[in-house]
């Protein structure tokens, strides 16, 4: 991490004391770890600190960790383009975290989107509704705990001329796995051959 994140990074943590609660080297770039209820006001700062400039707001994905307390990450991106910087924010939070679309409207999309894949509430998001499942869906696709099958299977029906939703029926010999390696397992076609010589 080159001396002017660190110089942003010791400001952040320095003007933000309880919003801002960590400030660390991460593959070379400046990650900040902010208390979720004050995210607001962390990228707040970032945007409109004259040292900082972070106009740019760049991406925001769920990162989901089953086995904590508080089970999401939130990370944010920013970039700023007249400092030629980028910056990784991130909120540790169970199912609820303050929206940014007053800070960054762009936001809107990216948290409709970590609603719909992991669950993660926006508090005071606009209009939080799901956006690349179905209205009916079931679950959240990016949790750990989701099935990788699914619930339900979706297929066209040409007699009745309409989606059909039906739920997912596996044989049993689909749900077990043989890990051990890629020859060893369930016998494959021509191994009796093999075996015969």
């Amino acid at each position: 991490m080159d001396d002017g994140l660190k110089a942003i990074g010791d400001k952040a943590l320095a003007s933000l004391p309880g919003a801002v609660l960590a400030v660390h080297d991460a593959y070379g770039e400046l990650t900040i770890e902010a208390e979720a209820a004050r995210i607001v006001e962390a990228l707040t700062f970032l945007r409109d600190d004259p040292d900082c400039q972070f106009y740019c707001f760049t991406d925001l994905s769920g990162v989901d960790y089953p086995q904590r307390e508080k089970r999401f990450d939130v990370v944010y991106l920013l970039l700023s383009p007249k400092l030629n910087r980028r910056v990784r924010v991130k909120i540790a939070t169970d199912e609820m975290a303050p929206s940014i679309v007053s800070v960054f409207p762009a936001a809107d999309w990216y948290e409709r989107e970590a609603y719909d894949m992991f669950g993660i509430l926006f508090d005071g998001h606009p209009d939080l509704r799901r956006i690349l499942t179905d209205y009916g869906f079931d679950g959240h696709p990016l949790r750990k705990d989701f099935p990788m099958t699914g619930f339900v299977e979706v297929r066209y029906d040409d007699e009745e001329k309409r989606v059909r939703y039906e739920p997912v029926k596996l044989t049993q010999e689909f749900r077990q796995f043989d890990f051990l390696s890629p020859w060893e397992g369930a016998p494959l076609p021509g191994d009796e051959k093999a075996k015969g010589q």
